[in-house]
């Protein structure tokens, strides 16, 4: 018989399987060799207090023997022959998009400027240590997205938007952990998902579905308000009257395509800032309150939230036991992202740190119309450039350094591989974000004693959080609200903010646009 129990133990009985069975056994009147085997089917940390607990959720196997049983990835047909549907962009919303289209039984031909991942790592490399930005393969572009080189976090609060669960077991199904069913906060980590991402490119194509790589959409044909083709860089065109846009946040020229033909897209709030880097034991000993965490805990995350005269200011995208990136598109800017590997062993930890930004900050900028907040975050990446002097070197400044107002004298390494500049925050962002940074740090530094230290770093900018553009689509349809077949998708169109929500809605995009097909049919 199974049974379920939710229990709180310590770490390190949560650590071992014996001390487990046992702390059950006693707690719950069952005779210890009753039970055959315990199921961890949730577990979260709770580190509130110094007593620091694990919440567990348990199915308990009671006079029954477990038979584990494999996550199996669905029965997808073969789609050599199937209708066509065009997916542009293989970041989690287009890779999930295709997926659902070859489950659906339609064949997805997936368009991606940037390479397959294995070959994408000679361009991350050149950006590290020869400042060298190829414009179509970088931490942004290329396969898997903007997720596959930074970090691997699956955490959403996008519940309500889709089947989390069936995203992760999809996950798990081409290699991922099955820790990502259990843990609270589940993360993949940089140095796995790349094989997850290539399996997931190997299924698509061996079911018949094509992914071409090196290959930019740079045109739209449209007529009488309807898709009917794409035009790639090299001049060739691909007919096609549904198309699923899921190029990532990142993709400028796809917003001024559209802008310019008069496509429509709106402008859209979004957050920047700075990434800030702490050593990961000063964090361990801020949030679970002791000098050691030891070995049954995990390197520690934090999340904060401030308010700064009615303007938030948050962490976003924390990496525990995690480096710095760039993560520039172009040449001639600087941009800043984190990441984790799998067991997140490095010594040090980053965040996000970003301002809420209002579309009235953007007004320097509004004669580029819906386009402005494209344009201001772009203004900050090029002047962090120049500050940095004009290499992938980025502006940095020493955390009590920036709250006080002065320059570092000296900086201390960072896992920043391009490296760091002397600069102040202030010549790097307009004077509302640099105050709002300099109050609100203050603020961090009250909640989380031992925060503000200028041991801690801060590099500038973090700017890609989200995207500027929303595209809009028809709530019930998922098409553009002006142009029939085109479907905008994912995080660049402003309907996902992470690897799981991008999936699902690649899911929905693919099914919306299926169930348009046969109801025409």
């Amino acid at each position: 018989m199974q049974h379920e129990f939710t229990i709180q133990v310590s770490p390190e009985i949560a650590a071992n399987p014996e001390q487990l069975k046992n702390d059950v056994a006693r707690k719950n009147g069952i005779p210890i060799d009753d039970i055959k085997h315990i199921k961890i089917v949730k577990r979260s940390i709770d580190a509130r207090q110094r007593n620091i607990k694990v919440n567990l959720k348990l199915n308990v196997y009671v006079q029954e023997e477990y038979i584990y049983r494999p996550i199996e990835l669905p029965d997808y047909p073969d789609v050599s022959n199937a209708p066509e549907i065009v997916i542009i962009g293989a970041g989690p919303a287009g890779l999930f998009s295709a997926l659902q289209c070859v489950e659906l039984g339609y064949k997805p031909i997936v368009i991606e400027r940037g390479k397959d991942v294995r070959n994408r790592r000679r361009d991350l490399k050149a950006i590290n240590q020869d400042h060298i930005v190829n414009e179509d393969s970088n931490y942004c572009f290329g396969e898997g997205g903007a997720g596959t080189y930074s970090d691997g976090k699956l955490y959403t609060r996008s519940k309500k938007r889709g089947d989390v669960q069936r995203i992760l077991k999809l996950l798990v199904g081409f290699g991922a952990t099955d820790q990502i069913l259990v843990e609270a906060h589940p993360h993949i980590g940089t140095n796995k998902l790349p094989n997850i991402i290539a399996a997931i490119r190997e299924k698509i194509i061996a079911q018949g579905g094509e992914i071409h790589f090196e290959t930019r959409v740079t045109d739209f044909e449209i007529k009488s308000s309807k898709i009917h083709g794409v035009t790639l860089l090299n001049g060739d065109k691909i007919a096609t009257n549904r198309v699923i846009l899921a190029t990532g946040h990142s993709a400028r020229d796809i917003f001024e395509l559209l802008y310019h033909k008069n496509i429509e897209i709106e402008a859209k709030p979004f957050a920047l800032g700075v990434r800030v880097e702490h050593s990961q034991k000063l964090i361990d000993q801020i949030q679970y309150k002791c000098e050691d965490r030891g070995p049954y805990l995990p390197p520690s995350p934090y999340s904060i939230v401030k308010q700064v005269d009615g303007r938030g200011m948050y962490s976003f995208c924390m990496c525990p036991g995690g480096v710095i990136a760039a993560c520039a598109t172009s040449p001639g800017e600087v941009v800043t992202n984190g990441w984790s590997p799998s067991k997140r062993d490095q010594p040090t930890s980053n965040s996000g740190i970003v301002v809420e930004l209002r579309e009235e900050d953007f007004k320097p900028f509004s004669k580029y119309g819906p386009l402005a907040g494209m344009y201001f975050q772009k203004s900050i990446e090029q002047k962090a450039w120049s500050v940095g002097g004009e290499t992938q070197r980025v502006p940095a400044q020493r955390l009590i350094d920036l709250v006080e107002g002065r320059v570092s004298s000296n900086l201390p390494e960072t896992s920043y591989a391009p490296g760091l500049t002397s600069a102040d925050m202030g010549m790097v962002f307009p004077k509302f974000i640099h105050s709002t940074l300099k109050e609100g740090f203050k603020a961090f530094g009250d909640s989380m004693k031992g925060y503000l230290t200028n041991e801690a770093v801060v590099h500038a900018p973090e700017s890609r959080t989200s995207s500027p553009i929303r595209i809009p689509r028809d709530w019930q349809t998922l098409e553009h609200t002006q142009i029939k077949g085109l479907y905008p998708c994912g995080e660049g169109a402003g309907y996902a903010g992470g690897i799981i929500s991008a999936a699902i809605d690649g899911e929905k995009c693919a099914i919306a646009c299926v169930r348009s097909i046969e109801k025409k049919n």
